[in-house]
């Protein structure tokens, strides 16, 4: 699964841009210049999945993307920690289970899962092979 969300931004005719994102219909920001608004509809991507693990809700899948969408992406640290988050849903294992096939504490696992939390990308990559998932990290060309 990747972690990059079509955007739309309109020019909302008094000199800001809105962002909405329709696979996020709760997930809405703005800029009073597109790279403004481009920069905020990161935060808010993050802050909208952030909302959707701290609820304990499913996390919206990225539709295909159309004509004069803007991909917006989830940064890395966050990418990894959903991915996990899902892989932990997708398994049926609770938070304590995956602690202890982990050899180490509950707690250790909401950190891994908390977008907010710095966590090391090795400990994330472990917890997701013992789900039976990899992670694989992609270097996007610079935009044109």
């Amino acid at each position: 699964m990747h972690f990059t969300y079509p955007a739309t931004i309109k020019d909302d005719g008094e000199g800001n841009f809105l962002v909405t994102f329709r696979d996020i219909p709760f997930a809405a920001t703005e800029g009073s210049t597109m790279d403004e608004a481009l920069t905020e509809a990161q935060d808010c991507l993050e802050t909208a999945i952030a909302s959707c693990v701290k609820d304990k809700e499913n996390i919206p899948i990225p539709s295909k993307f159309e004509k004069g969408d803007y991909p917006i992406r989830l940064p890395a640290q966050t990418a990894a920690k959903t991915a996990l988050y899902i892989a932990i849903r997708k398994s049926g294992l609770s938070n304590s289970e995956l602690a202890r096939r982990l050899g180490s504490d509950e707690k250790e696992i909401r950190r891994m899962i908390d977008p907010w939390h710095p966590t090391k990308l090795p400990r994330i990559e472990t917890a997701l092979a013992t789900l039976g998932y990899g992670l694989s990290v992609t270097m996007l060309e610079p935009a044109a």
